[in-house]
């Protein structure tokens, strides 16, 4: 049997951009990205802290060491840049891996989303 399990989590990430005009996505920093094992074009659910919002959309990579957390496309429309944000990746696995499974947790800077 297959379950579903948290494979990472950034927790409490400030969006620094919102692009209406882009074809969709969420950017988002490149060393955030390594650090929660999230790989581009990966399904990524969204949590945002201030309005209760949640959706779903796939990861592209921003630069490194930038700090940018960008919801592009439709999903622009809601958040606001200043929000805080918690992304949540899954995985599917067996039943027993599942058991012993450690997500990775990241939690970077919240003045400015790094890992400092």
């Amino acid at each position: 049997m297959l379950v579903q399990v948290v494979k990472s989590k950034i927790h409490r990430v400030k969006v620094t951009g919102a692009d209406l005009n882009y074809i969709g996505s969420i950017t988002i920093d490149e060393d955030l990205m390594d650090a929660a094992g999230i790989i581009e074009g990966e399904r990524v659910q969204i949590v945002n802290n201030n309005n209760g919002e949640r959706l779903e959309t796939y990861a592209i990579p921003g630069p490194r060491k930038s700090g940018e957390i960008t919801l592009n496309g439709a999903a622009s429309r809601r958040v606001a840049v200043g929000d805080i944000l918690i992304l949540i990746v899954y995985a599917f696995m067996e039943l027993e891996e599942a058991k012993n499974f450690k997500p990775k947790l990241v939690f970077p800077n919240e003045a400015d989303n790094t890992l400092t």
